[in-house]
């Protein structure tokens, strides 16, 4: 039994995030010891069958078919959002006008606009001690914050080079469905928003350098897919009888940019130039299933990560071993970033310990009254990127300033 005050969760959305969130907010108290008593109130859905079982499977107490009922209830206190991106900017506001924190899954919003009046709201609300945060979640991986404290302590020196792909296949099949994320409408962009919008937030986030411009290339493969057929995972497979309805694809495949950081590391005292990247998304890449890769290149050292193992981070250190090339760090010791408080070293974690973590960072900045991190406003530089990237391929990859 604990004596934390309670911390009452709404969550609004019970789909793939919605699960991922709701094993976080059951787990990060059963391993970590927190300031607030996270409490699974009640999730919110349209249809009314269908979230009376995700609440039943998740463990949430209590269920809404409209989301506006979770901000009226006096006993919730956060409102998790786990939606499409074209609700995010109503719930956002609406709740942290109503004196309730937000957690918003990425991307903040369909547009700069709306996360431009996120932004706002979430600035005014945080002077009344109500604070919101963006779910960039791949930032609690406890490999990538390890990368983030090495470049911190200075070890790879000034960066100079930034890849960083995020590659996944699951639309390779180009009679996979439709869904709500090959609907510009709903979902904003494709793969750019989707998985590029991670990649972004984690090279600005582990090299303290924001991107000032890109160049890019935006491609669809496939411009229509069956309405109908039978969901699996994030694809599956589409009705293709000849009568069969398709709908266009509004959205992107792929994207490819360039783009330069800005100048805000120093080493010996001297102003460095910013660094250079190249940043890929695609959901058509055959094999890969989530590699959401960074590599880093410093004039002292070079790092680099796959997701697709995770638990390890690659590391070269031009002083110690010139000769040796990359040596792999297994990132599983108690002094490592979150791994203390899981298994004994050796045992590796998975996707899900993120969005654990991301609920333990989140609570304990509630808990301290500070601003948790990513803000909306650190969500909204993303925005602005990717604002940046499609204005650039819809202008024959000319160079866009962010």
């Amino acid at each position: 039994m604990t004596t934390a005050k309670p911390l009452r969760v709404g969550m609004v959305g019970y789909a793939f995030m919605g699960a991922a969130h709701s094993q976080a907010w059951r787990t990060a108290p059963r391993f970590f010891d927190l300031p607030l008593q996270p409490q699974l109130t009640a999730v919110a859905g349209r249809n009314a069958s269908g979230v009376r079982a995700a609440a039943d499977k998740l463990g949430w107490e209590s269920a809404e078919t409209d989301w506006r009922r979770l901000i009226e209830r006096d006993d919730i206190d956060l409102i998790d959002i786990c939606t499409p991106g074209n609700t995010h900017a109503e719930i956002a506001a609406a709740a942290l006008e109503a004196g309730k924190h937000v957690l918003c899954e990425k991307p903040l919003a369909n547009s700069v606009e709306e996360a431009e009046r996120m932004t706002v709201v979430a600035e005014a609300a945080a002077k009344r001690g109500v604070f919101a945060m963006c779910g960039f979640s791949y930032r609690r991986t406890p490999a990538l914050a390890l990368a983030k404290r090495m470049v911190d302590e200075g070890r790879l020196g000034t960066i100079r080079h930034v890849r960083a792909q995020y590659l996944q296949d699951w639309l390779s099949d180009e009679n996979a469905p439709m869904t709500w994320r090959l609907d510009k409408s709903k979902s904003g962009s494709g793969s750019l928003g989707d998985i590029g919008a991670h990649s972004i937030d984690a090279a600005q986030w582990i090299t303290g350098q924001r991107i000032t411009g890109v160049s890019a290339l935006l491609e669809t493969f496939v411009p229509e897919r069956p309405l109908a057929g039978d969901l699996v995972g994030l694809g599956g497979h589409g009705d293709v009888g000849r009568d069969a309805p398709r709908g266009a694809v509004t959205v992107d495949d792929a994207a490819i940019f360039s783009a330069r950081f800005e100048d805000t590391r120093f080493d010996g005292g001297a102003a460095a130039g910013g660094a250079v990247g190249v940043f890929e998304a695609t959901r058509y890449a055959l094999g890969r299933k989530n590699a959401m890769r960074l590599e880093l290149n410093g004039t002292k050292a070079s790092l680099a990560f796959d997701f697709e193992d995770m638990n390890a981070l690659s590391f070269y250190d031009a002083a110690e071993s010139p000769d040796a090339g990359f040596r792999r760090i297994f990132v599983t010791e108690p002094e490592h970033p979150y791994v203390g408080n899981w298994w004994p070293t050796g045992h590796g974690l998975g996707y899900e310990h993120g969005f654990t973590h991301q609920v333990v960072d989140l609570v304990h900045a509630l808990a301290n009254g500070t601003q948790p991190e990513p803000s909306f406003a650190d969500a909204l530089q993303v925005q602005r990127v990717l604002a940046a990237v499609e204005a650039s391929a819809a202008n024959s990859s000319q160079w866009q300033k962010v």
